[in-house]
Formats: C-alpha cells, sequence, structure tokens
C-alpha cells in the first residue's frame, strides 16, 4: 500500500506482505529451523546471496512481519527487532564502536540507557554526557574521535525535549552516526527522520505494543547515512549497496552474535497491540494534558515536568516537532508529603514500572529506576526525591483527575 494514512497503512501492513491462506494477521511461526530442498539454497541465504530463513536467531517470518510493519511506520530503509529496547541500544553500540571511539549522548538518558553507555567506557569508549536541550553543548562536545551522537525525542522522567533539528544538521556537517530513541513519542507522534536520524531506537515494550504484555525493541536505518564512509565496517558485510551495511553489521555483530532475539510470539503480540497505537496514544495525550493542568493548579504539587505545558521549557520546541505532547509526565509533591503515602493512597492509578501501559501507572523515581545513580547524578539530572514519574493511560479523565484530588487531599 501507498500513500495511505498511518492508520491504514499500519491496518493492512501484514496484508501487503501476503500472509499464508489469506490469513489477516501473519501466523506464529514456532520453528527455529527451516528446512531447503536444495542445499545449494540453505547455503546462498547463509552468504546473503538469497532471502530466506537460516535459523530462528536470526529470522523468523512472524518477526520479519513485525519488523515491516515498523519500518513502514517510521518511513525507514530497513528494520531489525530484538528481544528487548536495552537489547537494541547495546547491538548498535556492540556492532559499531571500537576502543578509542567516542560517542556524546543527553545527559538526560533514561537511567539503563546511562548505565549502559556508562558500562562501554569500562572497555575503551569515551562518553561525554551532555544537556542536548542545546545543540551547542552537543557541538562543544565533538572530537576527533567522535563516532555517534544518541538522543532521546524526550527524557524520562523530568521530560526535557532535545534540540533535535539542530543537532542533526551538526551530525550531517560532522558525518556522525545520529541515533534518536524514539519511544516515548512512537511513530505516530513524530518521525525522527525529519530531524535527520540515521537509526531510530524504539522500546516496542511501551506504546508500541501497550498493554505491559510483551517485550521488544527495534532499530530502523532512515537511509540518510552514507555508510560508505564509516571505518569499523567488516568487508564480510560491505556487499551490495552501501546503504546496507550498517543495518546488516547490525543484524550479524549484534543480533546473531550476541543472541538478543525477540519470540515469535511476543512480535505477534506486538503486532497486534500496534494496531490501536493512534487511538491508544491520542487518548493517553489527552489525559496527560488535563491531568497536567490540574496538577500545576493544585496547592500540594510544587512543580509539573510535561512538553504540553506554556511553563515548560522546551514547550515551543515540542509543539514543532510533535504532533502531540506525550503522555510521559512527572511530578514533584511540596516537603510535607511524603511521595509514598501518596502513591498508597491512589485508587485508579497503579504502582508500578513500565510506560505505555493502556493503565496509569506511576513510580517513586528517586527510589527506584534511577535509585542506582547516586544522589548527587540524580541532582544534576533535576530529580529531586520527591518526584513521582506517572505514565498516564486511557481511562476515563474525571475518574482520573478525582483520584488525584483525593490522594492529594
Amino acid at each position: 500500500m501507498t500513500n495511505k494514512g498511518f492508520d491504514t497503512t499500519n491496518l493492512h501492513s501484514d496484508r501487503s506482505d501476503h500472509p499464508e491462506h489469506g490469513s489477516l494477521h501473519k501466523p506464529i511461526h514456532t520453528s527455529i529451523a527451516f528446512e531447503y530442498d536444495d542445499a545449494r539454497d540453505l547455503a546462498a541465504v547463509f552468504q546473503g546471496k538469497k532471502s530466506g530463513y537460516n535459523y530462528g536467531r536470526q529470522q523468523n517470518p512472524t518477526v520479519n512481519a513485525l519488523q515491516n510493519r515498523i519500518n513502514r511506520m517510521e518511513q525507514g530503509l530497513t528494520t531489525v527487532a530484538f528481544s528487548t529496547g536495552m537489547a537494541a541500544i547495546g547491538s548498535v553500540l556492540f556492532s559499531l564502536l571500537r576502543q578509542g571511539d567516542h560517542l556524546i549522548a543527553s545527559a538526560f538518558l533514561f537511567g539503563n540507557t546511562n548505565s549502559l553507555f556508562n558500562t562501554f567506557t569500562n572497555f575503551g569508549v569515551e562518553v561525554s554526557f551532555v544537556d542536548a536541550t542545546d545543540a551547542d553543548n552537543v557541538k562543544a562536545a565533538v572530537k576527533s574521535n567522535t563516532k555517534l551522537v544518541f538522543v532521546e525525542t524526550i527524557a524520562n522522567p523530568v521530560t526535557q525535549v532535545a534540540d533535535m533539528e539542530r543537532i542533526g544538521e551538526l551530525c550531517t556537517q560532522h558525518k556522525l552516526i545520529y541515533i534518536v530513541d524514539n519511544t516515548i513519542t512512537t511513530p505516530w507522534l513524530f518521525s525522527p527522520k525529519t530531524v535527520g536520524a540515521s537509526l531510530i531506537i524504539n522500546s516496542l515494550s511501551k506504546y508500541f505494543g501497550g498493554h505491559g504484555a510483551a517485550l521488544g525493541g527495534s532499530v530502523t536505518d532512515t537511509g540518510l547515512y552514507d555508510w560508505s564512509d564509516y571505518p569499523h565496517l567488516y568487508d564480510n558485510y560491505k556487499t551490495g549497496s552501501a546503504s546496507q551495511w550498517g543495518i546488516t553489521q547490525i543484524k550479524k555483530k549484534g543480533l546473531r552474535d550476541f543472541g538478543a532475539t525477540l519470540a515469535p510470539e511476543a512480535a505477534h503480540t506486538l503486532a497486534l497491540g500496534s494496531e490501536t497505537m493512534s487511538l491508544r496514544v491520542e487518548r493517553a495525550c489527552r489525559n496527560a494534558q488535563a491531568l497536567a493542568e490540574f496538577c500545576e493548579q493544585h496547592p500540594r504539587v510544587r512543580k509539573v515536568n510535561y512538553p504540553g505545558l506554556p511553563s515548560h521549557s522546551q514547550h515551543d520546541r515540542a509543539a514543532k516537532l510533535f504532533s502531540h505532547f506525550g503522555a510521559l509526565m512527572s511530578i514533584e509533591l511540596v516537603d510535607e508529603l511524603d511521595c509514598f503515602d501518596f502513591l498508597n493512597r491512589l485508587e485508579c492509578v497503579v504502582s508500578s514500572s513500565n510506560l505505555g501501559d493502556t493503565r496509569t501507572l506511576a513510580i517513586p523515581v528517586a527510589h527506584t529506576i534511577f535509585f542506582e545513580m547516586g544522589a548527587a547524578r540524580r541532582a544534576s539530572m533535576g530529580i529531586p526525591d520527591s518526584m513521582i514519574r506517572l505514565a498516564v493511560g486511557i481511562e476515563d479523565i474525571d475518574d482520573l483527575l478525582a483520584d488525584f484530588a483525593q490522594a492529594l487531599g
């Protein structure tokens, strides 16, 4: 299907690839091995001379259908799926970086991503964390050995919005790989390709699947980066069009060698969940906007972090980049209100980790997902002990507002 809208293209994605027996959805293929009548065909698949399936760790028909779906959403060249979003990020770095390289990352990265990047410093990769809300900070960090820049669209949990357009121009100028994590915004709210992203990361576990029922991650190559100039590609993978060299190495050195394979059952669940992405995310965004406005006026909330509020430092940028402001927000309570007591009083809201569920989830940030960072690093990221992250769901908004009113009261 060409020249169709986002939802139409997504809903009919499997049909476009003609699944077996006229099925509307790609069936779940559980086999990890695939038979060839002619052994020469098997060899040709292994050597990349012919398309096909060789082993379930690298390829699976159900997973391929999901990859095609994501690729259409992100308007990409090629997409590879992984077992989790973190597996996708780690596989990209492992595949493309070597000892002595330097990468630049947003200082406001999600805790696990931050931890992973710090681990790479133990293997000789230098990392500079900078305030990516201003591209001048990224520019000042560029070195002769810089290979890539990594940012998130909206930071979790303080919701800073990176200066993505100017960073994209900078990366093009310096021939740097530009990686944008689109998890919080989703392909429905934002297309990182429009700001020059080379690679797009999605944690499929969140708003993509949408029901907290399956883990998954993906990497999409937008086709904008010239891989013929990249120095760390193995000769084995420099065959055919240069546009495929980077993603081929990510497949081989990341997916195959690390084995962070997405299971077909999870791929099927994520694909089905994605069909209602726009409906769920639009409702969640509307709820988040209303809840943020309510909390900003409440005397027992010291601060609200949400890009949809005019008080947000990057509100104008978010309005320009995104079709909606997202469903992630955080609040800081006044000193006399204990964050745990507040959470325990909530009735509609679930005290839990994760994002993008149909239900509203809340978590005390400093005590959980960012606890490992330590107080000093949390302070530098603007995360006080009283902060609560809210991943707003699709409940009736009147019920959510009433729940917060009684819990705050």
